[in-house]
């Protein structure tokens, strides 16, 4: 039952022996996941061209993705809320911050690109297919497969080479709070959003458990659900960050913990200047922690709850 499990494993837990000093060598592991990213997109909107009735597919893929989204960001805002009035955590005054996003649309820019990226892949596909049947989507397939094989070893050396020790994660309470309150809230949206999806109660509890980190939780879950679960995941995890853009600067003040823990695993990275630049530095130290205890806990978590299906 857990052989898939070991296999996906494997390559994120050797990434992580991997011990990385050099900048340049680092800044390379960087690129070279964010290109995987982009492959692994692309290939999944390859495989969304190859679907039956592909409109239809399509409408039931947003139609998922709004219901997943809607219940996980209702579980979510309602604990985070809950949480903002137990801590006392208050954001500081705005700083100027080098290189912040200067406006929303910028800030949300890679979001919107790597939704480019699988809208190609479904073109490329729709007009590939034609010609080389259903060669191109089984090769789209075995390659997104390998792809994410390397992503897992990247992303295990990059968590491994972020400068977090153990012990500075663990001694943050106020991040791992954060954290911990996110992730159990977003667990209970998927078993609540499980039957309503026709999803098991596994496959629910995978498709809420990538706590924003898009890229991953779409690739982990169509590599074992289909194109048309990953791409509900992938824009369900999208979507979050995106309201997170929006979210953080109207609330960050009043419940700083809600503004913080929102964007999930995404506030280590992409929301973390937002969050740095209406909430002062004072905010960043519990986001990153935050972001990052959710990114350790996702790839795993995602594997264990779709190796129950036997």
């Amino acid at each position: 039952m857990f052989s898939g499990l070991l296999i996906v494993l494997l390559p994120l837990f050797l990434g992580y022996l991997v011990r990385v000093r050099s900048i340049q060598l680092q800044n390379l592991i960087n690129r070279a996941v964010n290109g995987s990213v982009y492959l692994i997109l692309l290939f999944m909107g390859i495989s969304l061209a190859g679907l039956e009735n592909l409109t239809s597919q399509l409408s039931r893929l947003g139609g998922n993705a709004l219901l997943l989204f809607s219940i996980t960001t209702l579980f979510n805002l309602a604990a985070l809320w809950w949480l903002s009035r137990r801590l006392t955590l208050k954001a500081g005054s705005s700083p100027v911050v080098k290189n912040a996003p200067t406006s929303k649309l910028a800030a949300m820019q890679g979001s919107l690109l790597l939704v480019a990226v699988v809208a190609g892949g479904v073109i490329a596909g729709l007009l590939l297919g034609p010609l080389l049947g259903d060669r191109l989507f089984n090769s789209a397939d075995l390659l997104a497969e390998w792809v994410l094989y390397l992503l897992l070893a990247l992303i295990g050396c990059q968590l491994r080479n972020s400068g977090m020790p153990l012990r500075q994660i663990l001694l943050n309470r106020m991040g791992l709070a954060i954290a911990v309150t996110l992730a159990i809230s977003s667990l209970l949206a998927g078993l609540a959003a499980a039957p309503l999806l026709s999803l098991s109660w596994n496959e629910g509890l995978a498709m809420a458990s990538g706590f924003g980190w898009y890229s991953l939780s779409a690739i982990l879950i169509g590599d074992q659900l289909g194109p048309l679960m990953g791409g509900v995941a992938f824009f369900n995890d999208l979507t979050r960050e995106l309201l997170a853009f929006i979210l953080i600067p109207l609330v960050i003040h009043r419940h700083t913990a809600l503004a913080i823990g929102y964007g999930g695993a995404t506030s280590m990275d992409f929301t973390l200047p937002v969050i740095q630049q209406h909430g002062g530095v004072a905010c960043v130290p519990i986001a990153v922690v935050s972001g990052f205890i959710l990114s350790l806990l996702s790839p795993p978590l995602i594997l264990f709850f779709l190796s129950l299906s036997g």
